[in-house]
């Protein structure tokens, strides 16, 4: 069962212990971890406290996803002009 109350995306770098991570779900929600496990753990607690900041500023907060997923992917590069 997955533990999050928004689907998560977690990117692999080039770097072996270094990911990053956001919700496509959660607007404004990123972060980085050491592997895919301390990604999952820190977007637990860290969608709480986003979803807090959301409230205590009268932003609008997304209805939880019922059905939330974790992708795990490589990096996307940026295009470049």
């Amino acid at each position: 069962m997955i533990d999050l109350p928004y689907s998560l995306i977690v990117e692999a770098t080039e770097e072996p212990d270094y990911f990053g991570f956001y919700s496509p779900d959660l607007e404004g929600f990123a972060g980085i971890g050491h592997s895919v496990e301390d990604c999952i753990y820190k977007a637990r607690w860290g969608m709480r406290e986003h979803v807090a900041l959301l409230k205590e500023q009268g932003l609008p907060v997304p209805p939880v996803n019922s059905d939330p997923k974790i992708i795990i992917e490589n990096e996307r590069k940026l295009a470049t002009a």
